[in-house]
């Protein structure tokens, strides 16, 4: 199996139990970096809003049965009072514990049902070159990324081709697309941008990362860009696993150079990924 795949396995058979992140990384054999990126690739969701939304689903559906006793189930969904249950609840479904025990019904929830893990990977990634990037500075148009709004990484792009001709002091004409800045929920910052000599004049408002001199295996994705989900989720949870390196912390990006077709969408890019012994 793979990380995330353990990860499932681990989290259906443990949810009345205490875990965290660490443990879960454990179980799939990866750092927690790598699990953060694995679970989303694979799955869409961050590893402990998936925890969460499992258990409050199936207090839920322990409420709709009539469960008498709240508090129960909030330790047992590992919160610590009522209080903290009901806050949670109510963000997850827009209503209260006590609510959902009065009416005997969960049909007017968007519950999180158990993730069966089901291939979504290449059957053909082609083997990674190796390169060592000097370090170098990109600026651009930046957005925080969470798993509700991946969305609009396109329109991002579209904005960035309509602005690009006004970043100063532009290096070249290789766009990045860099994912920096991640955190354990799975968000992280995405910056459409380009190479620039400096950050002194770059306008108000422009995303900008040094991105630093670090080790990197270069896959090349040849289908349209709308299918690279499929190829991060292969190099995450099948290649990188199988090849005897970790995930350093560091961004990873996207390279388009001039082959690569905004318009269309075709042409094919680089997806660096950054590697340690």
């Amino acid at each position: 199996m793979n990380p995330a795949q353990r990860a499932l396995w681990y989290i259906e058979s443990h949810l009345a139990e205490p875990m965290t992140l660490d443990e879960i990384a454990a179980i799939g054999g990866v750092s927690r970096f790598h699990m953060v990126r694995a679970f989303a690739a694979a799955v869409g969701l961050p590893v402990m809003r998936y925890v969460r939304a499992r258990r409050l689903s199936e207090a839920a559906r322990n409420l709709a049965k009539g469960a008498p006793n709240i508090l129960s189930l909030a330790l047992e969904a590992d919160y610590g009072s009522h209080e903290a249950f009901t806050r949670a609840f109510r963000d997850q479904f827009g209503t209260t514990p006590e609510a959902v025990r009065a009416t005997t019904c969960v049909n007017h929830l968007t519950l999180q049902e158990p993730i069966l893990m089901e291939s979504t990977m290449l059957d053909n990634l082609k083997a990674p070159r190796f390169e060592t990037a000097k370090a170098f500075l990109v600026a651009g148009l930046a957005e925080r990324i969470t798993c509700d709004n991946g969305a609009i990484i396109p329109g991002l792009w579209q904005r960035f081709h309509q602005e690009v001709a006004g970043i100063p002091a532009r290096v070249g004409s290789v766009a990045y697309g860099v994912c920096c800045n991640g955190d354990d929920a799975g968000n992280f910052d995405y910056i459409a941008g380009v190479e620039v000599a400096d950050f002194s004049d770059l306008p108000r408002g422009l995303g900008r990362i040094r991105i630093p001199e670090q080790r990197y295996a270069v896959f090349t994705h040849t289908d349209h860009v709308a299918s690279i989900r499929r190829t991060v989720n292969t190099i995450w949870n099948q290649w990188l696993p199988a090849s005897g390196l970790k995930a350093a912390d560091a961004p990873n990006f996207e390279r388009y150079d001039e082959k690569f077709d905004p318009v269309t969408g075709n042409g094919g890019f680089e997806i660096w990924v950054p590697v340690r012994e």
